[in-house]
């Protein structure tokens, strides 16, 4: 049934210094002269390439293996017959799960004394049993709800944690929102659109705020939505949303999924984008009559858990 084993690694801090400056030497020079302590990148960067190492031998089991940067995976073709195996934080596992078609993924910390990896379930030395569960069919899997913001002219955008609409810098986006028979004009710092298993990053920070100003005026905040990583819904939220004679301020946050529609219309003539998952070179224009739906996947990502 499977053919071949994608391994998709990331570049340590040190490799990206490296690259900036030209030289080891050099990197440690401008990041002790600004004051930071150079070893800590030093001794990240070994912990990764152990890790490395470690999972280079694991995955010899008799397969074809492919060895990429997590930079050319929005231009790799995943096929049916791969297995995905990441080594890096959550987020190497979300940029490369809305890529994949439903191939199984297991995520690996590379590094557990650095990383509380929330997705990640397997450190190096676990890889080797649980990827022969996986290819005996053995394996327990969990579905994860992608979102995506499909265009009016077919481009469309997946999501593994959220979708970002509204302007590339920190100016005001201008867009009409319709939501659950509604419909408005608005001005503001954008819209999160969260799946279940980003409900806790962004999405999380904006309830932390909005919870926080409701205690310091007196007021009370409610908790965030709970949802799983599998349930077919979305939750978006609307940042910092501005009222005046031409923008309102109803329609803030709400669920999304196979009862309720959310579609955002542009009305910034330059500079409108929508990115997912924080990659913000990773995006769709979203210029004066673009018109966004916004909805859960068709298909789920499905990660290995044990």
């Amino acid at each position: 049934m499977f053919e071949k084993i994608v391994l998709v690694t990331r570049k340590t801090r040190l490799e990206e210094l490296i690259e900036r400056f030209n030289t080891q030497a050099q990197a440690k020079f401008y990041i002790e002269h600004a004051g930071g302590d150079f070893s800590a990148y030093v001794l990240e960067h070994d912990a990764y390439r152990r890790s490395l190492e470690s999972v280079r031998r694991s995955i010899e089991v008799g397969l074809k293996i492919q060895v990429m940067d997590r930079t050319l995976v929005p231009t790799y073709v995943f096929s049916t017959n791969d297995i995905v195996v990441t080594l890096g934080q959550d987020g190497l596992v979300a940029n490369t799960a809305k890529y994949v078609s439903g191939q199984p993924i297991l995520a690996v910390n590379p590094d557990v004394e650095r990383f509380d990896g929330i997705l990640l379930p397997f450190q190096p030395l676990d890889l080797r049993p649980n990827l022969e569960r996986t290819l005996a069919g053995n394996a327990r899997l969990r579905a994860v709800t992608l979102a995506e913001a499909k265009l009016k002219d077919g481009q469309r955008l997946l999501a593994f944690n959220d979708l970002f609409i509204g302007a590339r810098t920190h100016v005001s986006a201008r867009y009409r929102i319709r939501y659950d028979d509604r419909d408005e004009a608005q001005s503001s710092s954008g819209v999160i659109v969260a799946t279940g298993a980003g409900s806790t990053g962004w999405l999380s920070s904006t309830f932390n705020m909005a919870a926080g100003l409701a205690a310091g005026s007196g007021g009370r905040f409610g908790a965030r939505p709970e949802l799983r990583w599998e349930d077919r819904d979305l939750f978006f939220v609307v940042r910092e949303p501005f009222a005046s004679r031409t923008t309102e301020v109803d329609v803030v946050s709400g669920m999304v999924g196979p009862e309720k529609s959310l579609e955002i219309e542009s009305q910034m003539s330059e500079g409108g984008v929508i990115f997912s998952d924080g990659v913000e070179s990773d995006y769709l224009e979203f210029n004066s009559g673009a018109l966004a739906a916004i909805r859960p996947a068709a298909r789920s990502a499905r990660l290995v858990v044990g």
